[in-house]
């Protein structure tokens, strides 16, 4: 499992060997089953988690016990509760595995001194915390002015690899719709 992530590493960045060691050393490698959780709703979150196998979903579930999936994670993608991880108080959100995973964790504490320690490291992470913010800003406009035909088609232009390996109902509350209007949208773009 590390290998995958030290392998994402050495394709972003350039470590000396010392450095991939450090970053080893400190790392913990979690398999899960699916269904199998990462975090619950109500446990602090201290990790940075980078998903060398599998797919996850970070969701909530509303008071009518209805879920709003806010994210999926698949290989060589990042996830956890950000919220959580800065703040210390209890989740909001749980994280579980779509389908058997593996993840390499970091204490959160460890994580920020590996960043500090190694420049090329802390430079990747801003970066991909750039992007996520960009991504998140236009998950939002998605979600506020498309229409549901629109945020379908988005949804397969940005994400075709995980039509098939994520359940139409995960795919439906991931874009805010009910599995019936999904059902609805797929079947009107296969009419087209």
């Amino acid at each position: 499992m590390f290998n995958v992530f030290q392998a994402y590493l050495q394709d972003k960045i350039t470590l000396s060997e010392e450095e991939m060691d450090r970053i080893r050393s400190v790392s913990i490698v979690k398999k899960l089953h699916k269904k199998q959780f990462l975090l619950q709703e109500g446990d602090v979150w201290k990790y940075d988690a980078f998903v060398s196998k599998g797919c996850l979903r970070t969701y909530s579930i509303n008071e009518k016990g209805l879920e709003h999936i806010l994210n999926f994670a698949v290989e060589n993608w990042w996830t956890g509760d950000r919220e959580g991880l800065l703040s210390g108080l209890p989740s909001r959100f749980n994280i579980d595995a779509v389908e058997d995973s593996e993840v390499v964790l970091f204490l959160h504490a460890n994580f920020l001194r590996l960043c500090q320690e190694i420049p090329a490291l802390d430079s990747l992470v801003n970066t991909i915390l750039q992007r996520s913010f960009v991504t998140s800003q236009k998950r939002i406009e998605t979600f506020l002015s498309y229409t549901a035909e629109q945020k379908y088609g988005y949804f397969l232009e940005k994400y075709p690899h995980l039509v098939a390996r994520v359940p139409q109902t995960m795919i439906a509350s991931y874009l805010g719709m009910t599995p019936e209007t999904l059902s609805r949208v797929r079947n009107q773009l296969s009419k087209k």
